[in-house]
């Protein structure tokens, strides 16, 4: 699983990266060359997807999504238990629904490309629905039988280092 998590931030990592560096070019050959580019947006379209889905499997796993954080602390145990387990229904149900709907939207689209980017299939670019639909399950299937991953887990490694 740790494995799968690295994989997830270092795609994501690398699509924010992506999309950081086309942007600018769009708009310099915009406004300063005066000689428009077609493919830094659509591009950056399809990063974004992909930042977007794999990179919240990820934040899920390392449960730095937003969290109420007061209201559990505000409960009892047996609610904030009870909370949690709720959590992971409906985080498994959005896992079952990008899985099964997103394969679906894959295979509706797979016959279309991107104006902008012929050899690209429509299918190809939602890919990365259903992929982290999988990744959230899997993820999910971990906390639910394993726990939270061990202190020594990559995932920790960019946690804040304690002042004395």
């Amino acid at each position: 699983m740790q494995a799968l998590y690295l994989a997830c931030v270092v795609l994501s990592g690398a699509a924010l990266v992506v999309i950081t560096l086309i942007i600018p070019i769009g708009v310099v050959m915009r406004y300063v060359f005066n000689n428009p580019l077609s493919w830094p947006e659509p591009a950056a379209v399809v990063m974004m997807v992909m930042f977007s889905f794999v990179g919240g499997a990820a934040v899920y796993r390392a449960n730095a999504q937003i969290a109420v954080e007061a209201l559990l602390n505000a409960v009892p145990p047996n609610v904030r238990t009870a909370m949690k387990w709720g959590v992971h229904v409906c985080m498994t149900l959005t896992g079952v629904f990008m899985l099964g709907y997103g394969a679906h939207l894959c295979q509706l689209t797979w016959s279309n490309t991107m104006a902008e980017f012929p050899a690209l299939r429509v299918g190809v670019v939602y890919m990365p629905i259903p992929v982290a639909g999988l990744l959230t399950l899997l993820f999910i299937g971990e906390k639910v039988w394993l726990g939270d991953p061990p202190k020594s887990d990559a995932m920790y490694s960019d946690q804040a280092a304690e002042l004395e």
